[in-house]
């Protein structure tokens, strides 16, 4: 019934009991019936309404005594009167108490529906006595349809273990907690975190069960996602054939921010001061490593790497400074090549890629990837063998080539020994020797000697079979040494060779027999171009500095020039030009120069002669310095 009916109903009841106690003959305590109007008013939940209605039937009361019994005072009228009065007093008070505490419970319930976990009462037969509205959304079953059903069976709950298990530690302790499994109303089956408090009366006896779940179904699945991926991810890095190291840098990284360069850049402060380099190599501990690493370095389980980088690295590795400075500088990866120390002490040659975590909350998880490249190492080392025979063969098949200006070199210092040795005999053979003329003579005749031994030294290094040297070298020699091995036979074709060098170039590191090798073919190559031409034939040689600091040397021609269509194939092995030519010679200089770090290209345009331009990287200490 509405408000409006119930307070009608009220005042009407009220009103009834009015005539009857004033019109009616009736000696009873007629008036007590005004507590049913009270009651009813009270229905309305409003305490206004409980108010107006005991102070009516108050009014009524007295009014019906007064018009029926006067102000005379009547004992037992005025008796019934008063019971009457008290019977409204006490259960206005009454509906005015429940009403309190009903409206303490309305505030309590709609706390409970304001609660993201679904939360339903249910009594000790299992029966819903409350459902709120977050159970309305997550189950799908709106109130009305829940309460009086029986909760096991309208969630179709799948326990962890025995619900009877359940059900007496819930006696024993007043609390449960687990995970169980329940279904909503279109069957979809759905993770729950349960948490139960048993309620008991003022005796202690239960009497119903307060259910609080939180749906974690999403949290269940990331988590079994997860799981799988860890799983996943250990197979592969177990199965891997690359060796796999997990490192953890945070300490690396709390060095590096406590460390005061000056202003200067980090990697010429690191190459500066190698204690902390080595401070950081053990800094970078190793938390685990799969077997294919194990492997690599002869280990017969994980234990021997639980250490440090430090142990793994060689004395000589430069491939950390710039792991350091990779990792300082935010990039996501560092990739190098150098050297692990096996532990019976043999290095393995390896590449490897170290990947950085973003952010310094997963400096924990820094993996490095290693490849054993010794296999590879391997067959560089016979490549580069290979090499050096063609380039040796090559050598050889030059210095033919150069017979005619290697015995005009020799013979000018043997024909001065001999007209020395003469001059000096001849001296000596007079009446009266000439001995400081004899001393001048044999003077001439060593220093011719010399002269002849150092052509006969030079050649023979030009023509040696040696494995390959890393020397430091100054590139103003090297072309000094190769314009003296070709000047005849360039003399011999009226060929010009011009020389300019910048001052103070900066040194080389490589092989003077291999890059003298590399000049000779160029200027034989160019003076070749150039024979069967009229006019001037010349030849510029240029040294200096290209641009990054490299070392720049070419060498150009006025002769015809290359075709287009020869120019791709230039340097492809056994592509010639020249009749009777092997098409080695300039496969073999490219070779060469990429082995020392460099770059040989060519360009041309027909009819104005080629260019041949030979770059190597120099030594930027020196060059700094």
């Amino acid at each position: 019934m509405s408000r409006t009916g119930l307070r009608f109903c009220s005042a009407a009841l009220a009103f009834t009991v009015f005539l009857v106690d004033v019109l009616t003959p009736l000696e009873g305590a007629i008036a007590v019936l005004y507590v049913v109007a009270i009651l009813l008013a009270a229905r309305t939940n409003r305490r206004n309404d409980i108010m107006v209605a005991a102070a009516a039937c108050v009014v009524l009361t007295i009014t019906a005594y007064s018009a029926s019994h006067g102000l005379e005072p009547v004992a037992s009228p005025a008796l019934r009167a008063l019971v009457s009065l008290a019977a409204i007093a006490i259960t206005t008070l009454l509906a005015l108490q429940n009403q309190a505490a009903t409206n303490r419970l309305a505030a309590q319930a709609r706390l409970l529906n304001l609660s993201h976990d679904m939360i339903f009462v249910r009594d000790r037969r299992g029966v819903i006595t409350f459902w709120n509205k977050a159970a309305e959304q997550t189950y799908g079953w709106v109130a009305e349809d829940a309460v009086g059903r029986i909760a096991d069976e309208l969630l179709q709950t799948a326990y962890p273990e025995k619900r009877d298990l359940i059900e007496s530690h819930l006696l024993d302790a007043g609390r449960w907690e687990g995970r169980i499994e329940q279904r909503t109303k279109t069957g979809a089956a759905i993770a729950v975190d349960a948490r139960w408090a048993l309620q008991r009366d003022h005796l202690g006896k239960p009497v119903g069960v307060l259910e609080t779940h939180t749906d974690v179904t999403d949290r269940v699945a990331a988590h079994a996602a997860l799981v799988q991926s860890e799983r996943r991810y250990r197979r592969m890095f177990d199965a891997s054939r690359i060796g796999v190291v997990e490192e953890d840098w945070t300490g690396v990284r709390t060095a590096l921010r406590s460390l005061a360069t000056g202003g200067a850049d980090l990697r010429d402060y690191l190459l500066r001061n190698p204690d902390f380099v080595r401070h950081a190599r053990r800094l970078a501990n190793i938390t685990d490593v799969n077997p294919a690493l194990q492997r690599m370095v002869g280990a017969n389980g994980p234990s021997a790497f639980i250490e440090n980088a430090d142990k793994f690295l060689g004395d000589d590795d430069r491939s950390f400074i710039d792991a350091l400075v990779a990792f300082a500088e935010g990039e996501p990866f560092y990739e190098g090549e150098t050297e692990l120390v096996s532990l019976n002490g043999h290095k393995v040659p390896v590449l490897f890629t170290i990947t950085f975590p973003a952010g310094p909350a997963e400096d924990r998880n820094v993996l490095a990837f290693v490849v054993d490249i010794t296999e590879r190492r391997q067959s560089q080392d016979a490549l580069l063998a290979a090499q050096a025979e063609l380039a040796h063969a090559a050598r050889v098949a030059t210095l033919g080539e150069l017979t005619a200006s290697i015995a005009h070199e020799v013979n000018q210092p043997l024909a001065a020994i001999v007209t020395g040795g003469e001059a000096g005999l001849r001296w000596l053979r007079r009446d009266v020797p000439n001995l400081d003329e004899v001393a001048s003579a044999i003077t001439q005749v060593v220093a011719e000697g010399r002269r002849a031994s150092e052509i006969v030294t030079r050649i023979r290094a030009f023509l040696k079979k040696r494995p390959a040297q890393q020397d430091m070298l100054q590139i103003t020699e090297i072309i000094k040494e190769a314009a003296l091995l070709v000047a005849r036979e360039l003399a011999m074709d009226d060929i010009v060779l011009t020389i300019e060098t910048e001052p103070g170039l900066p040194p080389i590191r490589g092989d003077r027999i291999q890059l003298q090798q590399v000049l000779v073919n160029l200027l034989v190559n160019a003076g070749q171009a150039m024979s069967g031409q009229s006019g001037p034939r010349i030849i510029t040689l240029y040294a200096g500095v290209a641009e990054g600091g490299n070392l720049s040397v070419t060498v150009r021609d006025n002769g015809p020039g290359i075709a287009p269509d020869d120019l791709p194939r230039l340097f492809a092995p056994f592509f010639t030009t020249k009749p009777g030519g092997m098409g080695m010679g300039l496969a073999i200089c490219r070779t060469t120069v990429e082995a020392h770090g460099g770059r040989l290209s060519a360009d041309s345009t027909p009819g104005a002669g080629a260019t041949f331009r030979l770059t190597l990287p120099a030594l930027q200490e020196h060059a700094s310095s």
